[in-house]
């Protein structure tokens, strides 16, 4: 064997070396930020804010780079820091909601919910049927879970699709942008009140429970329920129920994942959606016309992305078909 041969046998050993050391790296430090997460959940309760969210995504993408080079470490900020950005500017210009002083909707939606269910309003039958205020069910710690899903659901479908597909995870986060907007501009031009807001201010004459937290009794998570609580106290506009966008962005998970996997899996998907419109309304936090409202602007994020990628990628075709005509027609 030539000494180059030599040379080159040992440098590939020492790739593969240095490779298994940095997955070692990578896998232990990805061991102790799950830990370093549980225990900020249980010691704090569960985050909601964007900030705190887009961290720990961040953080997390991060280590899958360690030893990967700075360029791959930085595509990580590169990437995510624009998105992080817009959702935090999103979380911030909320409040504009309440400060244009548009009237609050609530006796016209109360009517549009009980026209559509004949003179019902389906949060307060939920509540009549399956609420007891001195005894905590089963179900109440599945709805509580389902309701908190939303808060990590959408950064965590995105950060998989991030490490397995580029290109499919900038179609994602294009959606989950303009879904965000869009909630944002109808929050501010048709504040519309929860339904236990307008039974707390008579517009419903029976009586509806805030319970969103409620699950966590229990799970037996005192801190959780605290700091669930804290949030919603501390948050930001209140009356902004339609659309939801809980509803919205679990059925822009379905509508993209769903393109992704074999038809059998469609009907679980949908399930999630489903589940965290019951949730909502059991809840107190929206009304069913809150719920499709959610999933017309998720489809309709969608399909006018779908329409613009379309039509962007035909001029891009028919440019290059342009070029390629006027190359082959110059004379040698």
């Amino acid at each position: 064997m030539t000494d180059s041969a030599i040379e080159e046998v040992v440098t590939v050993a020492a790739d593969h070396s240095a490779a298994r050391r940095w997955h070692r790296i990578r896998v232990g430090v990805f061991a102790a930020w799950v830990v370093i997460i549980c225990a900020v959940v249980v010691t704090t309760g569960v985050p909601t804010g964007r900030r705190a969210i887009a961290m720990m995504t961040v953080s997390g993408l991060a280590i899958s780079r360690l030893g990967q080079g700075w360029r791959r470490l930085g595509q990580v900020v590169v990437d995510w820091l624009p998105f992080t950005l817009v959702l935090m500017a999103y979380d911030t210009t909320r409040g504009v909601a309440t400060s244009i002083g548009l009237p609050v909707h609530e006796a016209d939606v109360v009517g549009w919910e009980r026209a559509l269910f004949g003179g019902h309003v389906p949060t307060v039958w939920l509540q009549q049927h399956l609420y007891d205020p001195h005894h905590v069910f089963w179900y109440d710690a599945l709805f509580t879970v389902v309701y908190c899903t939303h808060f990590a659901a959408t950064p965590i479908v995105a950060a998989v699709m991030w490490l397995r597909d580029r290109t499919a995870w900038l179609f994602y986060i294009a959606r989950v942008v303009l879904l965000s907007v869009g909630g944002l501009v109808t929050y501010v031009l048709f504040p519309e009140a929860p339904p236990w807001m307008a039974a707390r201010d008579g517009v419903i004459g029976d009586p509806i429970a805030r319970l969103p937290a409620r699950g966590f009794v229990w799970l037996d998570a005192p801190q959780l329920r605290d700091t669930l609580d804290h949030a919603f106290r501390a948050g930001g506009n209140e009356v902004a129920a339609m659309p939801s966008l809980h509803v919205g962005f679990a059925c822009l998970i379905a509508i993209f994942v769903a393109g992704r996997v074999r038809r059998r899996w469609w009907p679980v998907l949908w399930l999630y959606p489903a589940l965290m419109g019951v949730a909502l309304v059991y809840l107190g936090e929206h009304y069913v016309i809150d719920l499709l409202a959610g999933l017309a602007y998720a489809a309709a994020a969608h399909y006018a992305l779908s329409w613009w990628e379309r039509r962007r990628a035909a001029r891009r075709a028919d440019c290059t078909a342009a070029e390629t005509r006027a190359v082959s027609s110059t004379p040698a």
